[in-house]
């Protein structure tokens, strides 16, 4: 389950919750006389009632289909409306007041907002990431938004009977929901700005910090070949003299191999320094496209082991590809050690915001081999935190009820690595 507040793991049963009590307010209000509920009403208002809280129930889809919901509502006030003038079919107890339902405020919400929301989600399947720009493509909020919401505030402002109470409550009533509607998503895009600019600095840290390593590293390099090969060479030549000075023929053989060991030594040192010269290679371990490699070498060792994947492989950042092979490789490598014949199923999650692992194996057929137990150093669960740590992740690794092991972690989609930063 997707972590975060409850209403937004939740929000279908939110939206369900709203339309219903927006039903039941505007139904109270109505028949409190707040609003177009007449003085006898007849099966023609009640029908009308049974329409407003339908129409009102619409609600629940406000986030799929924000367009719609402003039509239903906008198109039962102008029915509502024309029944009751010039119809003359319904007559109000009180005329000066709004005949829309109180849902068009959250119907009036939708349009501006959850259509940006929606293409968003369209471009982050299509391989986009909010740190990225913005593409100048995606549409914003077009006239066919602003088209709807002045059409329903016309309506709900009734503009063809002007009246100052009626024009002014109708139009706040319109309008508080496109204004916050706006607010929100300014907040959201500085929301999303301002951790633009944090990653963007956690980046340009991470790229100093590596120069300072590499700097130390060339240093060391320079130190180490200064010192250790000047006391080496000094070593090599007096073993030379001493092979050439030598009274009796044991005393240069051990002159001999004294000179050769030095040697050797320094041609190890110029290799040792080289490396230290040299910048570190990128991390080259393989990424989610090598979980299948990793289930067929295990089921070829005799762990057979089963991938079910879900969702797009595209979702997960290179970094959180990389730990996650790592955990499932950890993960193989254990069964193999302490769970000989047990059965291995590996799933993996892609979602929009995290990563879901989970590697369970069936209880062990066979008793663990004592040698191969016993070359582990114990340590590799630990260090899988310590790595899912560093990328804000969790893990959980323990028994399974049903005598098996299981290991689940969930991994943020997307880290911000030095090479995000090119």
């Amino acid at each position: 389950m997707t972590d975060g507040p409850w209403h937004r793991r939740h929000r279908r049963a939110v939206d369900v919750g709203l339309a219903v009590l927006f039903a039941l307010v505007d139904t109270g209000a109505t028949l409190a006389g707040d609003s177009w509920w007449p003085e006898r009403p007849g099966p023609l208002a009640w029908s009308l009632l049974g329409l407003q809280v339908l129409a009102c129930l619409s609600l629940a889809v406000r986030r799929r289909a924000p367009i719609t919901v402003l039509a239903v509502l906008g198109g039962f006030t102008l029915a509502l409306t024309l029944l009751i003038s010039p119809g003359g079919l319904l007559t109000p107890g009180n005329d000066a007041t709004i005949w829309a339902p109180y849902a068009t405020v959250l119907a009036a919400y939708g349009p501006l907002f959850y259509r940006e929301n929606r293409a968003n989600r369209e471009l982050r399947k299509a391989g986009w990431r909010p740190r990225d720009p913005r593409p100048t493509w995606l549409p914003s909020p077009r006239w066919t938004e602003y088209t709807w919401l002045a059409l329903l505030s016309l309506v709900v402002a009734r503009v063809w009977e002007p009246s100052l109470q009626v024009l002014t409550v109708g139009l706040l009533r319109t309008a508080v929901g496109p204004l916050l509607a706006l607010y929100m998503d300014t907040r959201r895009r500085l929301e999303l700005a301002l951790t633009e600019r944090v990653e963007r600095a956690e980046r340009e840290r991470h790229l100093l910090a590596e120069q300072a390593r590499t700097e130390e590293r060339v240093r060391l390099a320079g130190e180490m070949h200064d010192v250790v090969t000047h006391r080496l060479s000094l070593m090599v030549l007096q073993a030379g003299a001493l092979r050439m000075t030598a009274p009796d023929e044991a005393t240069r053989q051990a002159a001999e191999e004294m000179r050769a060991a030095g040697c050797q030594a320094l041609d190890e040192l110029r290799d040792l320094v080289g490396i230290l010269r040299t910048a570190p290679t990128e991390d080259q371990t393989p990424s989610v496209a090598g979980f299948a490699a990793l289930i067929a070498e295990s089921t070829a060792v005799g762990t057979p082991a089963e991938l079910v994947e879900e969702g797009d492989r595209a979702l997960a950042s290179p970094v959180v590809g990389r730990t996650a092979y790592r955990i499932v490789r950890e993960a193989l490598t254990n069964v193999r050690k302490h769970a000989p014949g047990a059965h291995v199923t590996v799933r993996v999650s892609y979602e929009e915001a995290q990563v879901r692992l989970s590697i369970r194996n069936t209880p062990p057929t066979q008793r663990p081999n004592r040698a191969l137990v016993g070359t582990g150093s114990g340590l590799g669960i630990p260090h899988l935190r310590q790595r899912i740590d560093l990328v804000n992740g969790t893990l959980r690794a323990g028994r399974s009820p049903d005598g098996g092991f299981a290991v689940e972690a969930t991994l943020p989609a997307y880290i911000p690595t030095a090479e995000s930063a090119v």
